[in-house]
């Protein structure tokens, strides 16, 4: 019988709030420096414009723990901590994040992948995000999850680069 009554309970208020998952999408992306040192060690600055958005109508979302990697060609080369925050119901929220790499070694295979993408006008990253992310149904209610993001993106070459394509998903 409680079984049923706590079953009930959930159906409710599930019902009611329908929580829908938080979005991440980059708005924009600025990639401002990129050389390599001794031929092989990567220095860049790349600057994006993150958006969390929060679709629920009634639910609040609190973002406890958010981190930014930065790829290229599946290689790690720089990450980003951002402070938590909260994002009310309806609406979104825009981070700046300054990546920069220092002296991230790459093979020559992706060194010269690299000074090919930035001679042809379009070089790709990938950005992974891990969110600790806990909805608020209400005054009393509230669960915690956690949420991950991919985006693919495509920027021009530096000094001057700027976002020329984009998708992102994000799962929880």
């Amino acid at each position: 019988m409680i079984i049923i009554v706590g079953g009930l309970i959930i159906l409710i208020v599930y019902l009611v709030f329908r929580p829908r998952n938080p979005r991440f999408d980059i708005s924009s992306v600025t990639f401002n420096a990129a050389y390599l040192d001794m031929g092989y060690l990567l220095n860049a600055d790349v600057t994006l414009l993150a958006n969390f958005s929060n679709p629920n109508t009634k639910v609040n979302v609190d973002f406890g723990y958010v981190i930014l990697d930065l790829y290229f060609e599946r290689n790690f080369i720089a990450t980003r901590y951002i402070e938590p925050f909260s994002v009310k119901s309806r609406e979104s929220r825009f981070a700046d994040v300054h990546m920069m790499t220092s002296q991230v070694r790459l093979s020559n295979a992706l060194s010269l992948e690299l000074q090919r993408q930035i001679e042809s006008g379009r070089v790709n990253f990938e950005i992974k995000g891990l969110f600790k992310s806990r909805s608020k149904l209400g005054g009393i209610l509230h669960y915690t999850y956690w949420m991950n993001a991919h985006c693919e993106i495509a920027v021009t070459g530096p000094p001057t680069g700027v976002l020329i394509g984009k998708r992102c998903v994000t799962k929880r």
